[in-house]
């Protein structure tokens, strides 16, 4: 997972690929800069709503093992998988197995965890056109 700047501190982020010329071994002068397509293959509300998701589990975390986020045991709570669990009480399971070593209570994480992803949408790849 990684850390992204929140929205409210800065602008959202753009992705930028640079080109060269086809058989040009020289760098160009002046980059030419394209922007990324990736959010017009997916729903840039639902990837929003993911990244918050992935940054509130982080914060979470290292209250709950307190420490940084560098420091968090290698765990991987895996959205997708959670979303095609068929009940609330198999994603629960899922996510209190994932943090067996915590000494800390998780009920109120997991609880609220259930609650952010009901009625979140898989993020899956596109099929091409």
């Amino acid at each position: 997972m990684a850390a992204v700047t929140s929205p409210e501190t800065s602008p959202q982020p753009r992705v930028y690929f640079q080109t060269a010329a086809a058989g040009s071994t020289e760098e160009p002068e002046t980059p030419v800069r394209k922007q990324g397509r990736v959010t017009v293959k997916y729903d840039r509300k639902e990837l929003r709503k993911r990244l918050n998701l992935e940054e509130w589990i982080i914060d979470q975390l290292t209250d709950l093992y307190d420490c940084e986020e560098e420091a968090i045991p290698e765990l991987e709570i895996d959205v997708d998988e959670l979303l095609d669990m068929p009940s609330d009480d198999d994603r629960g399971a899922r996510v209190k197995d994932l943090l067996i070593d915590c000494y800390k209570p998780t009920e109120d994480f997991v609880s609220d965890l259930l609650d952010k992803i009901r009625g979140m949408q898989k993020l899956t790849t596109p099929q091409k056109k």
